[in-house]
């Protein structure tokens, strides 16, 4: 198997396993969850910056203000999305989750057609139309618009969006969303151990441990991720994200027993109907563009 698409199949499965290990701390609130994993995820980065010697980028980052404006919009919007999906998965809304990915994508090209007035094939309106209706047809089922999902596939899609425009390497990108949170974070942990309510100490050493570990959990599939994006083309990369957001519906279903009746299975089904259109459409494209390219 090709080494990028390893590498790229790594990262989406860690990230699908990812509300396995937020599950073993669901006796922790979220807030206290989302600081530690936003400081020890600083941590690992600045280790592994200067392990590798790649801190010239500090420099070049101060010379480009809108790119640090940019970034700083990128933060708030990650740390919003980390909350809300580590409270999520621990409130037993995993399959919701996975929804929200799997609609990302969409919304990731309405935004293009939106913000940066992108033109559209034929097959990715129908597809956009189509996912469109599987929400609406979810709203009705649930009584309500699946506000998890939205709220995690649109934050994650502007949050691309404003990654796009900083233009970082993705270590150095995460390196400084976390900095830029991490005095609140820690002020945050701080008063929590003033109060006698940190979970940190007090837990025993598995749960220190695997606070410490929400780092590493952030971290790992990331750089995976960064070198398969250098290896394979973006495109397929694109085909594999889904692998994350199915693990995840897995996991909500078969490993946690949350609900899902044959209503949510429809809903969810023409979805992912839009998704086929829309891979298919991607995968065709891409092929297309490297014959015409080979052909000149």
């Amino acid at each position: 198997m090709n080494r990028g698409v390893l590498q790229g199949i790594m990262a989406y499965v860690l990230w699908g396993l990812l509300p396995v290990f937020w599950k073993l701390l669901d006796n922790v609130p979220a807030l206290e969850i989302l600081s530690h994993r936003i400081v020890w995820s600083l941590a690992l980065c600045v280790f592994l910056l200067v392990l590798s010697k790649r801190v010239g980028w500090i420099g070049d980052i101060r010379k480009h203000p809108r790119a640090l404006f940019a970034v700083a919009g990128a933060t708030i919007l990650l740390s919003f999305n980390w909350g809300l999906y580590i409270w999520a998965v621990n409130s037993g809304h995993i399959v919701e989750t996975s929804l929200g990915y799997f609609i990302n994508p969409l919304i990731n090209v309405a935004l293009g057609v939106l913000v940066l007035k992108e033109q559209l094939r034929r097959p990715q309106w129908i597809a956009i139309a189509t996912a469109a209706i599987g929400v609406l047809f979810l709203s009705v089922v649930y009584g309500h618009p699946p506000w998890i999902s939205l709220a995690l596939g649109v934050s994650f899609a502007f949050y691309g969006l404003l990654k796009k425009q900083a233009k970082l390497p993705a270590l150095e990108g995460l390196t400084l969303e976390t900095a830029l949170v991490a005095l609140p974070a820690l002020a945050f942990l701080f008063s929590l151990s003033l109060t006698g309510e940190s979970q940190f100490s007090g837990g025993g050493f598995r749960q220190t441990a695997l606070l410490v570990g929400a780092g590493a959990a952030t971290a790992t599939p990331l750089l995976f991720f960064s070198a398969a994006a250098q290896r394979i083309p973006l495109s397929l990369l694109g085909v594999l994200q889904y692998i994350a957001p199915s693990i995840q519906f897995l996991l909500g279903v078969f490993a946690y027993g949350e609900d899902f009746d044959s209503e949510r299975l429809i809903g969810f089904a023409i979805i992912w109907l839009a998704l086929a259109l829309f891979a298919g459409d991607a995968v065709l494209f891409y092929r297309r563009r490297a014959v015409d390219v080979s052909a000149r």
